[in-house]
């Protein structure tokens, strides 16, 4: 750490916002405090928005903000934010759009300039301290923009007031009620069918994402058309992703992408929405496939969530670094060398063999376990051993060189606990609780939302961040939509009726704090949020659905089980308000296409009344069917189930076996 005295951003509690504490950049956070400062002193805004677990964030840092000569600059001619992110999506959105506008691509870390009236001129990612890679330099950068904004403001004017009517107009143009075409979801499906690798599975070339809700949609799309082209592509990218080092072999859970097409070299970091989204699609996957390695993945992923991602109080931290020791991916790559002091000769010669583990590497002369070219049969065979000795002994070797893994210098863990992310979590262990007959799994979630009502809700008020006893930001929509998510899918996991009084209070928190009551669909930001250059709605899908398309989504869930038409309404309106946007690029709307999907499916009302559910509500949560709900009405009275499918309710079924077959797939 250089040996400056702390700046403002020591009294934080944001990760990302304490590693920059000692820079000697006079940094502000996002505050009147700093603009009005900016305003009085005729200077321009300097922004720097990134995340804790970043990369390319900490080069920048190591190669310019701690630099004194970049310092003297920056606190000179500039006044100077520092913005988290993950606690400010808000802000990191609008200016993520402005840059995309200038620059035709977004990323992090992400640099705007502004005026002290928050409107931008100037935008970027990644600026090195001296031009290289194609990107002005911040030493001939900074005074430019300086001498511009002093000198030629005009200029710099006329361009902030266009970006800022280009954001504003973006909104505007939001929200014409339109149709959606049928066929809207097979157009998806061929995009998406364009895009897969056949060969590892994924869509497109590298970097290569895991992107969960592409197979989230087209498992519904299976389910829908029993195209087995789309269950081909589910099952091709999940096995591809098992068996690449995008997957922690040694220690489980998933890095956020692969840099090659094969999955093998990920890049390093871990966050807590990916294990959610992959733990959701592998539990569906296996609803459909019953393919034992899915299973074991979702037990591994949540032995993994418990080991190293759970606060002591039940929710869950962010993410993992996937820098340590100053180096990408320190902590998870092995030398052959080390292995075999760990393992021993034959042992560490099995491991080897069956992990791709060889003296010249494969990653920079290190090696990253994985079985994208494993050849079973050869290893028995090499080996003379059966199959169950192979995976008892490498499950002993697994342990043991987990263990001297965690005595190297771990990577940095945002134990921030952010609230939509933990709710995702939430829905994800409550289905695979379900789906497994895990009770264990269906606690954990039960204890994450203990911890969300307990910390992250002040005098009836939803917060999006807690750290250290802080609670900070009031809630985004993402946070609500998540939340409601995971009421639902614990109201099908458990059959309380309390998490469906939950989930309809969230209806109403959100259509009355986020509507746009004009136009349709829903702001990212409640009412009672600061007021920003723009009040946007965020309709494509990003790391995490969009907020608009859970809403759209779980609505007509909550709907459907609570028999409320308003609701139905709400959830259909969502959809149709964006029609234009999902026309255009489909692909990008899944979330949105779901909910569309969902609403047009052929999906059944279940009424349970009476005692005891016992084997039907197991037949129900076991079973694939994503587009069927259930209701529970635990009763005295003997068990009955009526089933209404395309608003026609049938007579209710009272003998077992007859119920069962009725809800088997036969019988639709």
């Amino acid at each position: 750490m250089p040996n400056n005295k702390p700046n403002r951003l020591i009294t934080e509690k944001s990760p990302y916002l304490l590693q920059h504490a000692y820079n000697p950049v006079e940094w502000f956070t996002w505050s009147k405090e700093a603009f009005e400062k900016a305003q009085l002193e005729n200077k321009p805004v300097f922004v720097s928005i990134g995340y804790s677990s970043c990369h390319w964030c900490h080069l920048m840092e190591q190669e310019s903000f701690v630099d004194q000569e970049i310092a003297d600059i920056l606190n000179k001619h500039f006044i100077s934010i520092k913005v988290d992110r993950e606690e400010r999506p808000d802000i990191d959105s609008i200016y993520m759009t402005v840059c995309q506008m200038l620059t035709g691509e977004g990323g992090w870390p992400l640099h705007v300039f502004l005026t002290p009236e928050q409107k931008p001129f100037y935008a970027g990612t990644y600026f090195p301290k001296e031009q290289k890679y194609g990107k002005p330099g911040l030493l001939e950068l900074l005074p430019r923009l300086h001498n511009v904004f002093q000198n030629e403001f005009e200029h710099i004017e006329e361009i902030s007031e266009k970006l800022t009517a280009a954001l504003q107009a973006t909104e505007k143009e939001m929200g014409q009620d339109k149709t959606l075409p049928p066929s809207i979801f097979e157009t998806a499906f061929k995009h998406l069918s364009s895009m897969f690798d056949s060969q590892y599975g994924g869509f497109g070339k590298e970097p290569k994402f895991p992107s969960p809700l592409h197979l989230l949609f087209l498992m519904r799309y299976y389910d829908t058309t029993k195209d087995a082209d789309a269950l081909n592509i589910v099952e091709t990218t999940l096995d591809g992703i098992a068996r690449g080092g995008i997957y922690d072999h040694l220690g489980y859970g998933f890095a956020r992408y692969s840099t090659d097409e094969v999955w093998l070299v990920p890049h390093f970091e871990k966050m807590l929405y990916d294990q959610a989204l992959l733990l959701m699609v592998y539990t569906e996957a296996y609803q459909i496939t019953r393919i034992p390695q899915y299973e074991e993945i979702v037990y591994n992923t949540v032995k993994f969530l418990k080991r190293e991602m759970l606060h002591p109080n039940g929710a869950f931290y962010s993410a993992f670094d996937a820098d340590s020791e100053g180096k990408e991916g320190t902590y998870y790559t092995w030398s052959y060398h080390e292995i075999m002091e760990v393992l021993g000769g034959v042992e560490g010669l099995l491991f080897a063999k069956t992990y791709d583990i060889t003296e010249e590497g494969n990653f920079e002369g290190e090696n990253i376990p994985n079985l994208i070219y494993i050849d079973p049969a050869s290893i028995l065979e090499e080996f003379n051993i059966s199959e169950d000795e192979w995976e008892e002994r490498i499950e002993n070797s697994r342990t043991l060189l987990l263990m001297q893994r965690q005595s190297r210098v771990s990577p940095h863990l945002d134990d921030k606990v952010i609230t939509s992310w933990n709710a995702l979590m939430i829905a994800a262990l409550a289905k695979a609780g379900a789906v497994f007959t895990n009770s264990p799994f269906i606690e954990l979630a039960k204890d994450a939302l203990q911890f969300i009502e307990s910390h992250l809700i002040r005098e009836g008020t939803l917060y999006a961040t807690y750290r250290e006893g802080e609670t900070k930001h009031i809630a985004y929509l993402d946070d609500y939509a998540n939340l409601l998510w995971a009421f639902i899918e614990l109201y099908e996991a458990t059959g309380k009726e309390k998490y469906i009084e939950k989930a309809k209070k969230t209806a109403i928190i959100i259509t009355q704090q986020f509507k746009d009551e004009v136009n349709g669909g829903f702001y990212f930001t409640s009412n009672n949020a600061e007021k920003l250059l723009v009040r946007e709605k965020i309709v494509m899908d990003q790391v995490i659905p969009s907020g608009n398309g859970t809403v759209a989504w779980q609505l007509w869930k909550l709907a459907k089980i609570t028999d409320d038409m308003a609701l139905l309404k709400e959830a259909e309106r969502t959809v149709t308000t964006f029609a234009e946007e999902i026309t255009l690029y489909p692909t990008s709307h899944l979330s949105l296409l779901i909910g569309f999907m969902s609403q047009n499916s052929n999906g059944r009302q279940i009424k349970l009344s009476g005692h005891p559910f016992g084997d039907i509500t197991t037949l129900l949560q076991t079973t694939y069917r994503p587009f069927d709900v259930w209701s529970m009405n635990d009763s005295p009275q003997a068990l009955s189930v009526q089933i209404c499918q395309n608003n026609i309710c049938h007579p209710p079924l009272t003998e077992i076996t007859k119920i069962a077959e009725a809800l088997s797939y036969e019988s639709l």
